[in-house]
């Protein structure tokens, strides 16, 4: 039996991950153990995901988080060196850009064992940001690059990478369908909860280092969401993060609908019926293509530029959307497919990690 091991950490790569693990469980001769590495250990940011969306309980939970990118990265990079030497995977998964992609896929390199990256080629072209330095350390690791746009193919071109690259679509797309597809919860959703008017909102989420960093990025930030408030109601779920920074530098968050974090199956159900989406999130920008929700990103650039391009998103420094289009480099809900069939024909026709590298099988 060929074994998967599959690192995530944050609440997106939870999301993602699973019509990955769902498409993985149903293919001959594999197996997944999936390690979290602990960088989102609050309850409303990983139990419930890992409840919600029925993803296989963590093989280990490495209870990493805190401290500086640097640190948390070391820390991970030394547990799951051990990790690794225990499981003896044929290959390891990463998502994304975050501490515990970069981690992971460098504990898996050093040890000889492929990585395979989902969401492979974004690019923003800031080196300041630290998720970019992930994105392209990782990418330059990975022996199989899953794109989820022609894009993102481009960018990794342009670097060098050709090799081992696939143009897949998105597994958010995949994502979001499978969680549509689940029964609504009766009296018990958050739209419910909130006694919110369908059509009549926006969605806010605002979390990133850049934004809560100091006490005028996050004031910019929060002023920015008041401005909506004389036409709808603006829901927040608050990060702890978030929440963290705004007690610590005195930014007033009054006026908006600030609530705990949500749950994936509650945070798509505010997305399905809202009006608008404001965020500084990455994963949120497609979340609301998906939902046909205009978006703004409260960022001054993008790694899904396609969305600005096809004029369902906009950067907080444009007045206006570009003429509105579909988008069809993101798949037709498959993409999680199409990944598993392909690191399987990988391993059928590479040769085997030597276990002298990975440590032996218990």
């Amino acid at each position: 039996m060929t074994r998967l091991l599959t690192v995530v950490g944050a609440r997106p790569q939870f999301v993602k991950a699973m019509p990955v693990s769902r498409a993985i469980a149903r293919a001959p001769d594999l197996t997944e153990v999936l390690i979290h590495t602990g960088q989102h250990h609050d309850a409303a940011l990983s139990d419930s995901f890992f409840r919600d969306l029925a993803l296989p309980e963590p093989a280990e939970n490495l209870g990493i988080h805190g401290g500086s990118h640097g640190e948390m990265t070391g820390r991970m990079l030394a547990a799951l060196d051990g990790v690794i030497a225990r499981h003896a995977p044929d290959l390891v998964i990463v998502y994304g850009d975050t501490n515990s992609t970069l981690a992971g896929a460098l504990a898996a390199a050093k040890a000889g064992v492929p990585v395979a990256h989902v969401e492979a080629g974004l690019r923003v072209f800031d080196r300041t940001m630290p998720e970019e330095t992930n994105r392209v350390v990782v990418d330059h690791l990975s022996r199989l690059l899953f794109a989820p746009t022609r894009a993102a193919v481009g960018h990794l071109a342009r670097e060098g990478i050709v090799e081992g690259v696939h143009h897949v679509g998105d597994v958010m797309q995949d994502a979001v369908l499978a969680m549509a597809a689940l029964p609504a919860r009766s009296g018990d959703s958050a739209l419910h909860r909130l006694s919110l008017p369908p059509g009549a909102y926006a969605v806010a989420t605002l979390h990133r280092a850049a934004t809560t960093q100091s006490a005028a990025s996050l004031a910019a930030a929060v002023g920015y969401l008041r401005r909506y408030l004389h036409r709808m109601p603006v829901i927040l779920p608050l990060h702890p993060r978030t929440r963290e920074a705004a007690a610590r530098f005195g930014v007033d968050l009054s006026g908006l609908t600030v609530v705990e974090p949500l749950g994936p199956i509650d945070m798509q159900r505010l997305l399905a019926d809202c009006a608008l989406v404001l965020t500084d999130s990455g994963g949120l920008q497609k979340e609301a293509y998906f939902h046909r929700k205009p978006c703004v990103t409260l960022r001054d650039d993008t790694e899904w530029s396609e969305t600005v391009e096809a004029g369902w998103n906009r950067l907080w420094t444009v007045d206006d959307y570009r003429p509105r289009r579909e988008i069809d480099d993101y798949g037709a809900g498959d993409a999680a497919e199409r990944i598993v069939a392909t690191i399987a024909r990988f391993l059928d026709e590479a040769p085997a990690v030597p276990r002298a590298m990975t440590g032996a099988r218990p």
